[in-house]
């Protein structure tokens, strides 16, 4: 969250993607939009006329509520004069949030405090952190500022709701105008991850595909490459293509691209 996260790989594909389409999209929906860094990209470099991020998890959807409405300059301004010490980050993430402000700012604060970033229930605090630099090792907060006021400049492209990405997925399937950028947080094919990384770790699968074959506009999916998730794609007639990534760990690996025609790539 508000982080150089492993998305960043897909930007230059996600750039080739749109400027390749006949024309402009008049709306890039994200229905998985978790850290947001694809439809932030979209609106910065505005590669569509409106871009709608769409956020199951309470926690993360507090952040985007405050970043894209009228309380951005408040959250950075709370994050330039927090007192970073390990009692106050303690004393602040104990106490149960009273406003959306509240758990827009422990949400960001557990991700900059959390191994990995990660804001499932169980994870850990970071103790050695970067360069040994322990909890505070990647908690910056000039820099931190300078991105939330950044995102509030563009907040008039954005369009936010905290809802099911698959039911706006159905909702939007009519429109040809559209495009559907495809990330869902969550494992298919036997994978174990998600249940660790994401609170909302559950997914049908077999729905989202079906539910992504009814689509007028076009799309791009990423998933594991996994051999179930192939298959899936195979079924419903989409094609796949495996790309080079590294996880947080640094670990080489590979992820599958999916759409209807994947030539650009």
């Amino acid at each position: 969250m508000l982080v150089r996260t492993g998305e960043t790989r897909l930007v230059p594909r996600l750039r080739r993607w749109l400027t390749n389409l006949p024309k402009k999209p008049s709306e890039f929906i994200e229905p998985f939009a978790g850290g947001g860094i694809i439809s932030l990209t979209v609106a910065f470099e505005n590669l569509a006329e409106q871009v709608t991020m769409v956020e199951l998890d309470a926690d993360v959807a507090a952040v985007w509520q405050i970043l894209l409405g009228d309380d951005a300059e408040w959250l950075a301004h709370k994050v330039a004069t927090f007192s970073f010490t390990p009692e106050c980050v303690h004393a602040q993430l104990a106490q149960p949030p009273a406003t959306v402000r509240d758990r827009a700012f422990q949400t960001l604060l557990r991700n900059r405090t959390n191994h990995g970033g990660i804001l499932a229930p169980g994870s850990g605090r970071i103790k050695h952190g970067e360069n040994g630099k322990g909890l505070s090792s990647r908690w910056y907060p000039q820099t931190l500022r300078a991105r939330i006021l950044g995102i509030a400049s563009v907040a008039h492209r954005i369009r936010f709701t905290h809802g099911d990405g698959l039911q706006v997925l159905r909702e939007n399937a009519a429109r040809p105008d559209t495009v559907f950028f495809i990330d869902p947080p969550y494992t298919a094919a036997g994978k174990k991850a998600g249940a660790r990384l994401y609170t909302h770790n559950e997914l049908d699968h077999e729905e989202l595909f079906r539910a992504v074959r009814t689509l007028a506009g076009d799309f791009l999916m990423t998933y594991d490459n996994a051999e179930g998730v192939r298959e899936l794609a195979e079924r419903h007639g989409f094609a796949t293509l495996a790309i080079p990534m590294k996880n947080t760990h640094h670990a080489e690996m590979t992820e599958l691209l999916i759409g209807r025609n994947l030539d650009w790539a």
